[in-house]
């Protein structure tokens, strides 16, 4: 797998944890909780979502970078 390989099949499974733990987290837990509003609990909540996309991606191009080096040998 290449760089120019990483396509919107590779972030599927991001956006599958993504979409639904930002509608759950900020439509459903957050707001029915004593931390409802924008406070630092909720950014907090949301500075780990943004932590967790850096690290997938991060993740994908050292993965990436690792198969151009080795030429597909296993």
């Amino acid at each position: 797998m290449t760089r120019r390989e990483l396509r919107l099949r590779h972030l599927a499974p991001l956006a599958g944890f993504v979409l639904p733990t930002v509608l759950i987290g900020y439509g459903v837990v957050i707001p029915r909780s004593c931390i409802a509003g924008w406070n630092e609990l909720s950014v907090g909540f949301g500075a780990t979502v943004v932590g967790a996309c850096i690290t997938y991606v991060a993740g994908l191009r050292l993965a990436a970078r690792r198969a151009e080096q080795s030429d597909g040998e296993v």
